[in-house]
C-alpha cells in the first residue's frame, strides 16, 4: 500500500509540474512578462494547496481507496485539456493551470492512508517515503522538455493522461485502506473545524509552509532563475531542476527517518538552519561551479529533510481521526508557501534585475522559524 500510495503521488505531481519546465517556452512564444511566467506556474500551486484541505477530510471520511482514484482521473482532464487546446493564450493556460492543481492534493489522500497502516514508531519513514512521490516533479523536469522537442507540445502532457488513467484503474482495483479504519463522524466542516483548533495543526502549517513552500517554489522557479541569472540553455536549466528535485527526494525520508530516532524537533532545528545558511549565501550569486550549485544543492537537502520532519511531528501529535483534516490545513499551507515567492521573485528580479533580495528574504525567515521550533521544542502537547 505504501509503495502503491507513494506512485499516485509521483504520478499527480509529475501532472501537477508539467507547466514549469515549459515556462521559458511560453514566455519566449507567447511573449510573457517575468511576472506573468511566475504566475503561471504559481497557479496550480496555489489550487493544489488550497484543494488540499476539502480532499483531506474527504479522505477522512472516504479513505484513501476511494480518493486517489478519483483525484487521478479528476486531473486527466486539465492535462489534456492544456496539451490539446489550452497552450496557445495565457488566459486558457491559466485556466488549464487552474484545473492542473488538483493533482497537488493527491498529498493529502496519501498521508492519512499511509499514517493508518504503520505503528507511531514507524510513520516518520514511512511518511517520508511516501512523501519521496514528490519526485514526480523530477520526472517533469527530466521528460517534459525532451518529449516536446522528440513529438510537439501535446506529447508530454498525451503521455501523463495516460499514466494516471492506468494508475486510476490500478488503484480502484488494488489499494486498501488500512484494516479496522472507522470512517469519523460529523461533518466535513466541523471536523476541519476541530483540527483548526489543534495547535499542531498551526505549528506544522507554518513550518511546512517553510520547508515543502522553500522546496515547491525553487523547484518550479528555478528553470527561469538559472536562465535569467545564469544564462543557462532551457534543458540544463531543467536538468539542473531535476537534480535539485531529487536531492530532496532522498532527503525527505532521512528526515521521517532521523525524526523517528532523534525527534522532529530536532531534525527541525538542523535543517531549516541549513537553509539560511544557504539561502545567504546565494543571495550574493555566487558563481554557479562549484558555489552556486553547492548551497542549492544544500537547500534541495535541507528542505526535503524539514519536510519528512513535519509529518512526523503531525503523526506524533495528531489525533487519529483527524490526520486527514490536519493533513489537509497543514499542506495547504506547505502549497501556499511556494505561490508567494515565486511571484516575490519576478517582482524583485523587475524592480533590482537581481534575485538576492528574495534569497535574503527567504535566509531571514529560515533563521526566524529555527527560533520558533526551538521555542515549542518541549512545549505540553496535549494527550
Amino acid at each position: 500500500m505504501l509503495g502503491l500510495a507513494t506512485a499516485g503521488f509521483a504520478l499527480n505531481f509529475w501532472a501537477w509540474a508539467l507547466l514549469s519546465p515549459l515556462g521559458p517556452l511560453f514566455k519566449e512564444d507567447l511573449g510573457l512578462t517575468a511576472f506573468q511566467q511566475a504566475l503561471l506556474v504559481a497557479v496550480p500551486v496555489v489550487v493544489g494547496a488550497l484543494g488540499r484541505i476539502p480532499v483531506g477530510a474527504l479522505t477522512d471520511r472516504f479513505g484513501g481507496r476511494v480518493m486517489f482514484p478519483a483525484v487521478s482521473a479528476a486531473t486527466i482532464v486539465p492535462v489534456l485539456f492544456i496539451g490539446l487546446f489550452g497552450h496557445t493564450s495565457l488566459p486558457a493556460l491559466l485556466v488549464g493551470g487552474f484545473f492542473l492543481g488538483i493533482g497537488g492534493t493527491a498529498f493529502a489522500v496519501g498521508v492519512p492512508l499511509v499514517n493508518a497502516w504503520f505503528p507511531p514508531r514507524r510513520r516518520g519513514m514511512a511518511l517520508g517515503v511516501f512523501g519521496a512521490g514528490m519526485g514526480g516533479t523530477a520526472i517533469s523536469a527530466l521528460t517534459t522538455v525532451p518529449l516536446v522537442k522528440a513529438g510537439n507540445i501535446t506529447t508530454p502532457f498525451l503521455i501523463t493522461a495516460a499514466a494516471l488513467a492506468l494508475y486510476a484503474v490500478l488503484a480502484a482495483v488494488v489499494l486498501r485502506d488500512a484494516p479496522g479504519r472507522v470512517a469519523p463522524t460529523g461533518s466535513a466542516l466541523r471536523r476541519l473545524a476541530t483540527a483548526a483548533r489543534l495547535p499542531i495543526t498551526w505549528r506544522a502549517s507554518a513550518i511546512y509552509a517553510l520547508a515543502f513552500g522553500g522546496y515547491v517554489a525553487l523547484s518550479v522557479y528555478l528553470p527561469t532563475y538559472l536562465r535569467t541569472g545564469y544564462a543557462l540553455t532551457q534543458a540544463d536549466a531543467a536538468n539542473r531542476m531535476a537534480g535539485f528535485v531529487l536531492f530532496a527526494v532522498v532527503a525527505r525520508p532521512l528526515g521521517g527517518w532521523l525524526s523517528d530516532r532523534f525527534g522532529p524537533d530536532r531534525v527541525l532545528v538542523a535543517s531549516l538552519a541549513a537553509v539560511g545558511v544557504a539561502a545567504a549565501g546565494q543571495a550574493f550569486t555566487p558563481l554557479l561551479v562549484p558555489l552556486g550549485t553547492i548551497t542549492f544543492l544544500t537547500m534541495a537537502v535541507a528542505l526535503g529533510a524539514a519536510s519528512g520532519a513535519t509529518f512526523a511531528l503531525v503523526a506524533r501529535d495528531a489525533p487519529a481521526a483527524h490526520v486527514g483534516a490536519v493533513t489537509g490545513i497543514v499542506g495547504a499551507a506547505g502549497g501556499l508557501g511556494g505561490f508567494v515567492p515565486p511571484l516575490l521573485m519576478g517582482v524583485f528580479y523587475e524592480a533590482f534585475q537581481s534575485y538576492g533580495p528574495g534569497l535574503a528574504l527567504l535566509a531571514l525567515t529560515a533563521g526566524a522559524a529555527v527560533l520558533g521550533v526551538r521555542a515549542l521544542a518541549h512545549h505540553p502537547r496535549p494527550v
